[in-house]
């Protein structure tokens, strides 16, 4: 029987999907018996924090008027050295390159012969736009060979790894696909209803909806002007989740286009399942992605998806059997797969069952939980079993 194991881990605490996937993964491991200590400037917005051998440490940045910028690459090596040395850490595991990883190697250089191991998980953009900068690319590059593991969620991602950060080829990098709670994001007729107020989104109209942080390569524009297009032959509701520097454009654009009464913005979400629960469609139009976790929980509860192609979304939806891909900016295209869908009530539930069916059987947090365990104790040098 393998030990278990004393894990750091440390994440932005977002609604993004690099602190989501990591918090999914350090409270997997505190179900199978694993110490895990979070390090974070906050609470990771998942984190069950009453769930058995998770512990949080806050990283705290001082504020003196000297500095400019808050350090916080400097407070965060020293938390991991603080946490490393008094829980015997025997890994920490860093999402997200910049500065996480460096802040890990920083650590390391401190503690010596009792460092544990890093492991770095890249996630997409500290990829193919932080760390691509120029200001950043150097650091980036050495903080990631310097790590003892790497993973990243798409073949796509780890191509871009190479090529964009002119990282070795013979750099070992694993792919471990990013997975979701098929028990949680589930298709409504298999869960019991959330609400009235979820539940009657849209009334007996079609529901379009759309999740993410709002950032432009999200291009939320496309998802809007899709909907313009799709509600004039259609009705239906466009539900938008999250808010980010985008929000604001995107609210004139809907006045422009007179659809204030069909698009509801909910803000952010702690809990928005019994949103793709009521939908009847998913748009994800990115300029890129490096997986499309939100895709991912929009099939898991049995949402086909629209998106665009070119990126690791393609990984996760399948053009023809869980939704439709079209080349990134092609609205008309976008709309067109999207009215196939939901004018065609066979197609729309044999692309539904497809798509829960694909992730029971590739993207189950269960699997994908022993794929890091594994992983884990390989770097860790120890047997698998």
């Amino acid at each position: 029987m393998r030990r278990l194991l004393r894990i750091g881990i440390s994440c932005y605490p977002t609604y993004g999907g690099s602190g989501v996937i990591a918090t999914e993964i350090g409270m997997a491991m505190a179900r199978l018996g694993h110490k895990v200590h979070f390090l974070a400037y906050d609470v990771p917005r998942r984190l069950d924090r009453f769930l058995a051998n998770i512990f949080f440490h806050e990283v705290v940045v001082q504020d003196y008027p000297l500095f400019v910028y808050p350090p916080y690459a400097l407070s965060l090596a020293s938390k991991m050295v603080e946490v490393a040395t008094y829980e015997k850490l025997d890994l920490i595991h860093v999402h997200y390159a910049v500065p996480h990883a460096t802040s890990a190697y920083l650590a390391r250089q401190v503690l010596g012969d009792r460092a544990p191991k890093v492991i770095t998980t890249l996630h997409g953009t500290d990829i193919t736009l932080v760390g691509n900068d120029r200001s950043y690319l150097p650091i980036t590059r050495f903080s990631i060979i310097q790590s003892d593991g790497i993973t990243v969620p798409s073949h796509f991602l780890r191509h871009a790894t190479f090529d964009k950060l002119n990282v070795p080829t013979d750099v070992p990098i694993e792919v471990i696909p990013n997975f979701v709670d098929s028990e949680r994001f589930r298709p409504r007729g298999e869960a019991e209803e959330r609400g009235p107020s979820i539940a009657t989104i849209g009334g007996s109209d079609m529901v379009l909806s759309h999740v993410s942080n709002f950032r432009p390569v999200k291009r939320i524009q496309d998802v809007v002007r899709v909907f313009e297009i799709v509600q004039r032959s259609v009705p239906s509701h466009l539900v938008l989740v999250g808010d980010g520097p985008e929000r604001s454009r995107i609210e004139a654009l809907v006045r422009e286009l007179n659809l204030e009464q069909k698009v509801c913005f909910l803000g952010k979400q702690e809990d928005f399942v019994p949103v793709l629960q009521r939908s009847d469609l998913f748009l994800l139009p990115s300029e890129s992605e490096s997986f499309g976790l939100a895709a991912l929980e929009a099939l898991s509860c049995g949402v086909p998806v629209v998106g665009a192609k070119g990126h690791g979304l393609q990984e996760v939806v399948k053009h023809g059997e869980t939704g439709f891909l079209a080349d990134v900016g092609d609205v008309d295209a976008m709309a067109a797969f999207a009215l196939r869908v939901l004018t065609d009530r066979e197609l729309r539930e044999r692309q539904s069952a497809a798509a829960r069916r694909l992730v029971l059987e590739k993207f189950d947090q269960n699997v994908m939980t022993n794929a890091y365990q594994d992983y884990y104790y390989r770097i860790l040098g120890e047997p698998a079993s």
